[in-house]
């Protein structure tokens, strides 16, 4: 066991603030409020300094002091430090000011956000002495729970509803983990991985090792303040199926404003989601913080899709806290949104991604951010993972012989005629 962290102190209940050991445990006995990590923010303050951090290998880790572990990380080292594509194209498309988009399709290993969360996950599994990891998943996390226990040398199942993607459910299979598909929809899944964890005593990522995953996210905050120059963005879009992401996103704003390392200039977090199943965005819209649960969702958005969202509650004061605002599309709007951020920045995302992009067209349409200003969307996962919900979306191959002639009628005229129309 290594030595306990001088810095992560103790877990706490997000309700009443009692603290509990850190131990493989996510809920409060006294109200069932989740648990989350606590830190002793004055001794992080002298070390975590803008050059320590800079002197750091470029990964998620050079932030270590505020995540919930007691040694070294030993799974996930190259996880993170993802780019922060400033958007020009895409600013231009949507009529902001100045956009950014924090591109976390190129993670490692697994391409997707997830490896951020399980990296911390699996590390605090080992330091706790599992030997068996799990997780209720959408696709990514099973992915990435997959590449990272293999790597680990860990034995792992993931459990997933039976319809999920094929890109995604050959991207559990290649590593040897134990896929169990499930008929029912996410939160059936969830429910089972509950009585699971109960019984065997495995670590399931997101059920007992929950408030050591949740933490992970932090990272991509952290890096987007690093990377825009020690500053907060004015504006953030973030996806949400639990939404968790987006809490930690505010969190970690919080913990950086606090330590010194940025100025809190004000800053707003926005969630996206798609309207098939959009529990979080129904509930903001309707202006209170109890979520109605969505019993069967209908969208190809297949990794946001939960229909009861186990941090809702707390994305919704997140957004109203810092004056943010949430937004659902359709299917349609969804892969509109994939084409726009694919053909204006060359990054294709995930429906995930489209979902994000699109949520943000129309949260500047309707002024909710203002185009004078500036904002960073969170782009998740990438696109080659859902490939199934654009087939057919994007126009066909021009098919001619192997001859100029065939060409130049063809193609080249063609195209010279309707670039002359354009100009």
């Amino acid at each position: 066991m290594d030595k306990p962290s001088p810095y992560f102190s103790n877990l706490k209940c997000r309700e009443c603030g009692r603290l509990y050991p850190k131990q493989a445990i996510h809920v409060c006995d006294f109200d069932f409020g989740p648990l989350e990590a606590a830190y002793d923010y004055e001794a992080i303050r002298p070390v975590l300094t803008r050059k320590a951090i800079e002197s750091r290998p470029h990964s998620m880790w050079r932030y270590r002091e505020l995540l919930p572990i007691d040694g070294d990380p030993t799974v996930g080292q190259q996880v993170g430090f993802t780019p922060l594509v400033k958007a020009d194209r895409l600013a231009k498309a949507l009529g902001i000011r100045e956009l950014y988009v924090k591109n976390d399709t190129v993670n490692y290993p697994t391409l997707s956000f997830k490896d951020r969360v399980v990296s911390v996950a699996l590390s605090r599994a080992c330091e706790l002495g599992f030997r068996t990891v799990a997780c209720a998943s959408t696709g990514n996390l099973a992915n990435s729970v997959a590449a990272n226990a293999a790597s680990a040398g860990l034995k792992s199942y993931v459990l997933i509803p039976a319809d999920l993607e094929q890109g995604k459910v050959l991207g559990s299979l290649v590593y040897g983990t134990n896929v169990v598909a499930i008929h029912g929809a996410y939160d059936q899944v969830n429910r089972l991985c509950s009585e699971i964890a109960g019984k065997y005593g495995w670590g399931f990522v997101n059920v007992n090792l929950r408030p050591y995953y949740a933490e992970g996210s932090k990272t991509m905050g952290f890096e987007i303040c690093e990377q825009l120059g020690w500053k907060i963005p004015r504006h953030t879009v973030v996806p949400m199926a639990s939404g968790s992401l987006l809490t930690k996103l505010h969190k970690a704003y919080g913990e950086f404003a606090r330590l010194g390392l940025v100025e809190d200039t004000g800053f707003s977090v926005h969630g996206a989601q798609a309207t098939g199943c959009a529990p979080i965005s129904h509930a903001m819209k309707r202006g209170t913080d109890l979520v109605k649960p969505v019993a069967k969702p209908d969208t190809i958005a297949k990794s946001l899709a939960i229909g009861t969202p186990a941090d809702g509650y707390y994305a919704i004061h997140a957004m109203k806290q810092t004056g943010g605002s949430a937004e659902d599309v359709t299917d349609e709007e969804v892969v509109e949104g994939i084409r726009l951020l694919a053909e204006c920045e060359g990054i294709f995302a995930e429906t995930a991604g489209g979902v994000t992009t699109a949520c943000a067209k129309k949260l500047i349409e309707s002024g909710k951010i203002p185009r004078d200003q500036s904002a960073v969307l969170c782009i998740t996962g990438h696109g080659l993972k859902t490939q199934e919900a654009i087939i057919g979306k994007c126009g066909e191959p021009r098919l001619i012989n192997p001859s100029l002639r065939e060409f130049e009628e063809q193609i080249y005229s063609k195209d010279a005629a309707a670039d002359a129309v354009a100009a």
